[in-house]
């Protein structure tokens, strides 16, 4: 079965393996930290990377005004977005796996990250028209709290339809998601038909999955999902881990499975639906991050989380550097990138389950 060989991965416990776990972190923190510092050093523009950060902490002026304005006010913001986004999704990745007890689990390939689309298609093509004073009410979180909705719907509906008595095999929620994405492409269709050529722009681009119209603006809209989520994972842990054994010795384990439950969905939802707000649709984070955390470390969500979360940001944010310097001036955007790295790796994952590799 699908599900016991996933649970049967490899296992490192926290006490048992805590100097292996601490050198993993501290590894991926550090890379972290240093493609976050080349995201701000790169680009386009002509501006040396070592002249800027000299402007910024000292009191000549080698880059300039612009050369400042544009780490400050077009990079800073940009990268803070892609490493959110790159971490939101490979959380969620981890926890629908985890909750699933299914590998192949993830925001976009069973449906929430289109869920999540359709339901933010409808602000960006409406928003000027029919739905102009709900986004006038809502300001900068209305995009954001749209996507949320519209992943918290199939998320919902997913969970549903994996419980009872004959819960959805991986087939089936493989296939339950391929059809959620395509109605929602149909109905995405039907959006962007209807929409003026302004927004038709906005959707052309969004559904591709870019962050060039990252801002601060959008960085502060994404703030409240991020301590949403950063206040509910911890408690998070030990039901992800008690569910990976079954559901029935998770409830003997003392675990209320059906509000962990909840409480999943609504942190995945969160979670994706601010990152597909800001970035639109990025696919194979999900599934590339927490494979990868969990080959390495084992599948003890203690570590699962944490790691994902700094691997998914580091992933991210290389994807933009390459997006927007591969064919400068000019720009690729990052749904692309993630698909050439992430749709061969699934393809792997897929015929390795299935005893081809």
């Amino acid at each position: 079965m699908a599900e016991t060989q996933f649970v049967a991965e490899k296992p490192m416990s926290i006490t048992g393996g805590r100097p292996r776990v601490a050198t993993l972190l501290a590894f991926l923190s550090v890379l972290l930290v240093l493609v976050f510092l080349s995201s701000l050093s790169i680009g386009a523009t002509g501006v040396l990377p070592l002249d800027t950060w000299w402007s910024l902490f000292s009191d000549r002026d080698v880059a300039g005004t612009d050369g400042i304005l544009i780490l400050l006010d077009i990079r800073l913001p940009r990268t803070l977005l892609a490493m959110f986004v790159g971490a939101a999704l490979a959380v969620a990745g981890a926890m629908m796996q985890g909750m699933f007890r299914n590998p192949l689990a993830d925001p976009g390939l069973i449906g929430v990250s289109s869920g999540a689309a359709l339901a933010a298609v409808t602000v960006i093509a409406f928003g000027h028209g029919i739905a102009a004073p709900l986004v006038a009410l809502l300001g900068r979180h209305a995009l954001p709290l749209a996507a949320f909705t519209g992943g918290l719907a199939v998320t919902s509906f997913l969970v549903a339809f994996s419980g009872g008595t004959r819960p959805l095999s991986t087939a089936g929620l493989l296939l339950a998601g391929l059809a959620i994405a395509a109605l929602a492409q149909a109905f995405m269709g039907i959006a962007a038909y209807a929409s003026d050529d302004r927004a038709l722009r906005d959707l052309t681009l969004w559904t591709l999955g870019s962050f060039a119209g990252a801002s601060w603006q959008k960085v502060f809209a994404v703030i409240p999902f991020a301590v949403v989520a950063s206040i509910l994972l911890p408690r998070l842990v030990r039901g992800l881990n008690g569910l990976l054994l079954g559901e029935a010795e998770a409830f003997h384990l003392g675990i209320d499975v059906r509000r962990m439950k909840y409480m999943i969905v609504f942190a995945t939802a969160a979670l994706v639906g601010a990152a597909v707000a800001v970035a639109g649709i990025i696919g194979f984070v999900g599934i590339v991050v927490p494979h990868v955390v969990r080959l390495i470390a084992g599948p003890d969500h203690r570590v699962v989380l944490p790691a994902s979360a700094l691997l998914g940001g580091t992933l991210a944010i290389s994807a933009d550097i390459v997006a927007r310097t591969v064919v400068a001036p000019a720009e690729l955007p990052v749904g692309i990138v993630m698909a050439l790295i992430g749709a061969p790796f699934f393809l792997h994952l897929i015929l390795k389950r299935a005893g081809h590799v």
